[in-house]
Parts: structure tokens; C-alpha cells; sequence
């Protein structure tokens, strides 16, 4: 097959997946929504008018916006743009979302379109019934044909809380309500083979099949100054979201109809094709929600077991065990060079790992007075990295 054959494979695919997505995530950053520390109204009156499009034209939308803090920046003039404290932040937020959400409901009314609010931190994605219970209100917004809008709660999250950007909120919410396609508008055109600004023979890389490494070093590290995330966060979101079975598109946000365009089949931006085999709903939130309290470091056994035998992780297998962790709690599984092999949740406690590590399961009850498992990690609780 030639490389045009290849290129006009990918942009049949590409065309294929925007005509089917039906339920579609929208992450818009602050980066977008704001001009020199104002927000930036005409921007988002564009952006409520092209997420009413794609609602009028039978889609179910969910918009994960950022802007809290740049919007409560907006209305407190003593704050300069020194950096601030996370007091200060949080504060910011608290002013800002009610006046954010101000913005979305008058913008959205002049078409005709209700939204709802949803704040959220780690720990509601993080349990597993609260999880559940936040998948169904979005579903229930949906049959009523509200528009939902999410942000993370910045007031109340601390670092144990934070998704760490909406970049990743947006992919976590995409999964989790098995939505077809996530959309991330960006203050970028798309991403390039290298910084354009910097080397003259970059070039724009329009569609991506697989996220490897290769194109994880294209992203770089580079941030918006009034963003969490750069273009790695947005790119290792799209890599969640293709194991979820979605595609992905990074685009330019401020552009004057851009979903009308790229709905259209304009080559704008950077498309990101869904992986070929799905990841277990059960198994995305254990992979891409839950936070690893330790690691389990493996023998080449039970690494050649669990990865290519498709068993579970058995306590003979065990070589050491860091960090403090519960029954249920999930671990990294690394090899004896420390790569991340595996992750998943243990049916027992650290301390009781570390004491039968390396050990036939038939001695779990003698070692320990019980014995809850045969195994470690079920392979049903266990995702291959």
C-alpha cells in the first residue's frame, strides 16, 4: 500500500468517525475562554453557538470547561498576575464558576438550549458507587436534553483530589459515559512534528493512528500561562480515550465555526483513530481513575504471566513491595528494571503482600492466619500497560 493510499485510508476513517459520533465531550480551556485575563465573550459566544449546532442536529454534548479562576481573576482587581497561593486559587474559583456559569446560561439561551452544572473532584470518579451515581445523573441530563457542564471542583480539591488538568477530567469523562468522540479546543492549531516556532521544517501531523512514543515527544512540555495542561496533557488524553474505544480531535478553539467545520470534513487540527480492542468499563476506571498507592515489583515470571498468559498475579511472583496500601487499592506492577507493566487492585493489604511475597499460594493461610485469595490481583481487577 502507498503512503497516499495509507493517507486516504486514515482520512476515510476520519471522515467515518466525526459522521458517527453521536454523543460527544467537549473540553474547552481557560487559554480559549480568555484574553488577557478578561474573558473572552465573543469566544465563547462562538462556542455555545457551535455546541447548539451540534445539539439541534440530534447529538447528546457535554462540555468540560475550564475558567473558574480566570473568571474569578476577572472580577477581583487586586489580583495582579503575580502567582497566586492555593488559597487564593480556590477563592478565585469560587467567585469565578458562578460567574462563569452566568456566562454559559445567557450565551446558550439565545439558542435555545438549558445547561447543567457539575463539579467534581478525584474522589467522586474514585468511588466506585459514586462513579456509578455521577454516570447516571449525566445520562438523565441527557434524556432531558440539557447540555451538561463539568469543571473540576477547584475550591475544595487538593492534590490527593485534582485530575491534575481538564485535559484528563475531559478523557476520564469521555470513558466513563462511553461517549463516541472527545473534542479538546485548544489555543493551538494541532500538533506538529516539532515547535513551529522554533524549527522552520515542522509540519503538521493531521492524523494520528496509534499515541506511541513517537508522538508523546512531539507534544513537548510547553503550558498556556493561564492553563494546567500543555499539548503532552491533551495527547496523553486522547491516548486514554482511543482504550476506551472513542476517537479524539485537538483543535484551534477560537476558530469561527470550527465544529461546523471539522463535522464538515475540513482537515483542521489533529484527529486521534480509536484503538482497535476496548477496554472493560470495570477496567478503564482501575487503568485511568484510580491513583496507585505502591508498587509490586515482579520476577520475569510473573511478568511473562500476566502479560502474555493473560493469568493472575500469584504471590510467588512477587519480588518486593513498596508503599502502604489497603484491599482494593490499586498498585503498579514493574519489572526488574522498573518499567510499569501492569496495574491493577490487590486483594490484600501491603504489609500482608510484603510477608507472603515470593511464596506458593498454599501458604498464604499458614503465613498469615487467613487467607482471602489464591492471588494477589484477580486478572478481572488486572489492566496490561
Amino acid at each position: 500500500m502507498t503512503l497516499q493510499h495509507i493517507k486516504d485510508h486514515e482520512l476515510q476513517c476520519r471522515d467515518a468517525l466525526f459522521a458517527r459520533a453521536k454523543r460527544i465531550v467537549i473540553k474547552v480551556g481557560s487559554a480559549v475562554l480568555t484574553s488577557s485575563n478578561s474573558m473572552n465573550l465573543e469566544v465563547i459566544e462562538n462556542i455555545a453557538k457551535e455546541i447548539s449546532f451540534l445539539h439541534s442536529s440530534g447529538r447528546e454534548v457535554i462540555l468540560v470547561s475550564s475558567g473558574a479562576v480566570a473568571a474569578g481573576k476577572n472580577k477581583i482587581s487586586f489580583i495582579d498576575d503575580r502567582d497566586i497561593s492555593l488559597q487564593e486559587k480556590q477563592a478565585l474559583a469560587a467567585i469565578g464558576q458562578s460567574h462563569l456559569m452566568h456566562i454559559y446560561d445567557s450565551a446558550f439561551l439565545k439558542h435555545g438550549k438549558n445547561i447543567a452544572q457539575a463539579l467534581l473532584t478525584h474522589a467522586d470518579l474514585a468511588h466506585r458507587d459514586r462513579y456509578v451515581n455521577f454516570k447516571n445523573t449525566i445520562f438523565t441530563l441527557l434524556k432531558m436534553g440539557v447540555i451538561p457542564i463539568i469543571n473540576e471542583n477547584d475550591t475544595v480539591a487538593t492534590e490527593e483530589l485534582q485530575f491534575g488538568d481538564n485535559d484528563n477530567l475531559g478523557a476520564l469523562v469521555t470513558n466513563l459515559i462511553e461517549a463516541d468522540m472527545f473534542i479538546c479546543l485548544t489555543d493551538v492549531d494541532c500538533l506538529y512534528t516539532a515547535n513551529p516556532g522554533t524549527d522552520s521544517t515542522a509540519e503538521p501531523v493531521h492524523t494520528v493512528v496509534e499515541v506511541n512514543e513517537d508522538i508523546e515527544r512531539m507534544a513537548g512540555h510547553s503550558k498556556s500561562a493561564l492553563g494546567t495542561g500543555g499539548m503532552r496533557s491533551k495527547i496523553l488524553a486522547a491516548k486514554k480515550v482511543a482504550a476506551g474505544g472513542g476517537s479524539s480531535f485537538i483543535g484551534p478553539g477560537r476558530m469561527e465555526g470550527i465544529l461546523q467545520k471539522i463535522f464538515s470534513g475540513e482537515m483542521i487540527g489533529t484527529f486521534f483513530l480509536p484503538q482497535g480492542r476496548k477496554l472493560q468499563g470495570r477496567k478503564q476506571w482501575i487503568a485511568f481513575v484510580l491513583k496507585p498507592k505502591g508498587i509490586l515489583e515482579l520476577d520475569c515470571g510473573a511478568g511473562q504471566a500476566i502479560c502474555c498468559n493473560g493469568r493472575s498475579l500469584l504471590p510467588s511472583g512477587i519480588v518486593s513491595v513498596k508503599g502502604k496500601f489497603n484491599v482494593g487499592e490499586s498498585v503498579q506492577c514493574v519489572d526488574s528494571e522498573g518499567r510499569i507493566i501492569a496495574i491493577g487492585t490487590t486483594n490484600y493489604r501491603a504489609e500482608e503482600i510484603d510477608r507472603i511475597k515470593g511464596s506458593n499460594s498454599g501458604k498464604i493461610q499458614n503465613i498469615l492466619g487467613h487467607r482471602e485469595s489464591d492471588v494477589v490481583i484477580h486478572r478481572d481487577n488486572l489492566v496490561i500497560l
